[in-house]
């Protein structure tokens, strides 16, 4: 018995040990952090992760359109002007361009015109664009040289074609100095309808000869473009080139402030074109080539997206001014200081979004939106309804970040219906009493966690014109102890009896007046929102039937003009009135002139206004023609003004120089990010709790000696 006994301790022991010997090994890891979902020697970089829920399409500038694209081509193409960083209101300074640009105003014979020149007499509209010399491209194969100087690459054979998995597999690699030329090349790229450029038709009004080479053009290759003249832009030495509109329009300037206008070597066009490489995703589309300053390193959007910075990049600089409160703010420590300050960005897939909080509150990833269901853990509402971070969120010395979007939500009506449409006082009155019942403030409240302005006309603020005293809607609100109040459901209904409907009864029908709201929202996690709207309209028994479809339908419902209601929005291309009120501009109709009218609104003094105001430098008189306008549409309601969302997005305490830019995209270069910092808050937040593991294994040992004991007693019985 005592033999048995001391095997038994023995074995007992021997299995502590080996536990022992486990959990000594873990702990000598304790410094690591066995949860990090990152390589080690990320680790010891400056590397910034981020993450995107939705694959890119398009890398190509001249065709890309979505904010998520140009989360990437922003860091890689550079036009030749971008918005100033630091100082409000936005303003354009030269990114590539050597300065801004001379701005020549013409006659019908093409002769100059002075300072101060009547609009009326301006034909045309000179843009004489200088950029700054020796600044390269990235590393590319497009642009590899042989020791012949002839390009590696731009006549593969088929077995070169058919052994490429990737662009890495062209190992050489070779850059040049961008040139004027570059960004001829790409306005011609724009009007190649082969390319399909979504901004085609809007330049075809604009740049000289555009339509014209679009047609020219039209059976040719791209790579032809380089040898084919546009009369609207044309390269007056290696470092100058000149565009060419017509007739006044200020706000092109801010176009060349748009990734459309970066430059493209004509040698990108020539390797990608090569049949066979489309097959297997080497596309500009896939690998973009630019003078940014990041290159794409990786491009599995299935996993991750990966930047690195570019070795070429030419020198540029951090903002050495701003407004007077960013050197208290701590935007100005790295003034002067050569960008980018971060050598790679990774990208990764995330869909899901308990996840992703999970892992930025690990301090996996830097910055962060606020999702629905995170939104309480991450916001609190102080007394005043002043918004503020939890407890927990200070605690970890999380930053929020929060600003009103340059872009509006609203609900339009289809003017060219019979019911809601039309210049009648009947449609205008129904329209106002719907405008009022609507509730967009309890929208926001409900489905945008608090996150959005309601709006009170055409202009979300930051935009020139917007008043944000003088600017409530009277046809919806009303001044009541100094605050904007939404009018009581009492003021619709009567508007609803002078409209003719009185209770909501069609007099024709003699029941509730049916209306039809046409959206893509058809999947069961938008009919909390649907039911929404319903609830709306049944205050002014109105009954409201939801005709969901996909977006296809709905588009060519738009476009024929078989939509009654329907919700949309708009974000901004650029920081001018005219980009908002051209949504109602008459010539713009959607179903007569396939524009972006999309409520197919026609009054001929606001068309007037708008045709007056478009192209004016601000000034007083520009200011005033907008508040005319403003009022034009207030009355019409041609819209329910919605509301302007607001943004909120957290950061960790090392991620720097923080400011919101609602117009740029090229951000990335500005950012630094405390990598020590990181390193040392990562190790706190994601330390191994050993103890549970050492406790489950001492119950086990325990577990094991009575099942050791009665397994050596049936042996000896057995022996026996």
């Amino acid at each position: 018995m005592k033999m048995q006994s001391c095997k038994v301790r023995v074995l007992v022991l021997m299995l502590s040990a080996v536990f022992l010997a486990v959990s000594v090994s873990c702990m000598a890891r304790e410094s690591e952090q066995l949860n990090n979902p990152y390589s080690e020697d990320e680790g010891k970089q400056a590397v910034l992760y981020e993450s995107f829920s939705e694959r890119p399409k398009h890398f190509d500038p001249a065709v890309s359109y979505n904010a998520n694209e140009y989360a990437f081509i922003a860091q890689i193409y550079e036009p030749p002007f971008q918005y100033h960083y630091l100082k409000r209101p936005y303003q354009l300074v030269p990114l590539t361009a050597a300065r801004m640009p001379e701005v020549i105003h013409l006659n019908q014979k093409g002769e100059k015109l002075g300072y101060g020149a009547n609009d009326d007499d301006i034909a045309f509209t000179d843009y004489m664009i200088e950029i700054q010399p020796g600044i390269r491209y990235q590393p590319h194969p497009a642009l590899a040289k042989n020791a012949q100087g002839d390009y590696e690459y731009h006549r593969l054979n088929p077995a070169q074609i058919e052994s490429a998995a990737s662009l890495n597999d062209f190992k050489a690699t070779g850059s040049r100095e961008l040139t004027a030329e570059d960004y001829v090349y790409q306005i011609k790229r724009l009007a190649h309808p082969k390319i399909q450029s979504p901004i085609a038709e809007i330049m075809r009004n604009y740049i000289v000869g555009f339509d014209d080479f679009s047609k020219q053009v039209g059976d040719k290759p791209k790579a032809a473009l380089r040898n084919l003249p546009m009369v609207g832009t044309t390269a007056l030495s290696r470092y100058q080139y000149r565009i060419r509109i017509k007739g006044k329009y200020p706000q092109f300037i801010f176009w060349l402030a748009m990734p459309f206008f970066s430059p493209m070597p004509w040698e990108a066009d020539v390797f990608y074109d090569q049949a066979g490489l489309a097959d297997k995703n080497i596309t500009l589309d896939w690998f973009p080539l630019g003078t940014g300053p990041y290159l794409m390193a990786e491009n599995n959007p299935n996993r991750r997206m990966v930047l690195l910075k570019n070795p070429l990049f030419h020198l540029e600089t951090y903002p050495t001014e701003g407004e007077a409160e960013d050197k208290q703010k701590g935007l100005l420590v790295d003034a002067g200081k050569k960008l980018p300050f971060i050598d790679k960005v990774v990208f990764m897939l995330e869909k899901e979004t308990i996840p992703y909080w999970t892992k930025f509150l690990q301090g996996y990833y830097d910055a962060s939106g606020i999702a629905s269901d995170s939104f309480d853990q991450a916001i609190q509402f102080t007394g005043s309804g002043d918004v503020a971070l939890t407890p927990i969120m200070l605690e970890k010395g999380i930053q929020l970040q929060t600003s009103v979007a340059i872009s509006s939500f609203y609900m339009g009506f289809n003017m060219l219906d019979a019911t809601v449409g039309g210049e009648t006082e009947q449609g205008r009155k129904l329209r106002q009493a719907i405008a009022i019942a609507v509730d967009y403030e309890e929208y926001i409240s409900i489905f945008t966690n608090g996150r959005g302005v309601a709006a009170q006309g055409v202009l979300p603020p930051g935009i020139y014109g917007f008043d944000e005293k003088a600017g409530i809607n009277p046809y919806v609100y009303e001044w009541l102890d100094g605050k904007t109040q939404r009018k009581k459901i009492a003021d619709a209904r009567q508007l609803m009896t002078e409209a003719g409907y009185a209770n909501g009864i069609d007099p024709k029908t003699k029941a509730a007046l049916i209306l039809y709201f046409d959206t893509t929202a058809a999947s069961i996690d938008d009919r909390p929102r649907m039911n929404w709207y319903r609830k709306q309209f049944e205050k002014l028994g109105i009954k409201l039937v939801i005709r969901g479809t996909d977006y296809n339908r709905f588009q060519e419902k738009m476009r024929t003009g078989n939509a009654q209601i329907f919700v949309w929005g708009w974000n901004a291309d650029y920081p001018d009135p005219e980009n908002f009120f051209f949504l109602l501009y008459g010539a713009n109709s959607k179903v007569q002139h396939g524009g972006e009218n999309a409520a197919n609104y026609h009054n001929r003094e606001f068309d007037r206004l708008f045709e007056q105001m478009r192209n004016m430098d601000n000034s007083e008189q520009r200011y005033r023609i907008i508040q005319q306008m403003q009022e034009i549409v207030r009355h019409d309601a041609p819209w329910v003004f919605g509301y302007h969302p607001k943004n909120f997005s957290l950061f960790h305490h090392w991620y720097k120089n923080l400011k919101p830019n609602l117009m740029a995209n090229n951000q990335l270069k500005y950012t630094r990010i405390d990598t020590a910092d990181r390193d040392t808050k990562r190790q706190q937040w994601n330390e191994p709790v050993f103890w549970p593991l050492v406790l489950g294994g001492a119950v086990f040992v325990l577990m094991l000696i009575p099942a050791v004991i009665a397994y050596r007693r049936r042996i000896k019985e057995t022996r026996l």
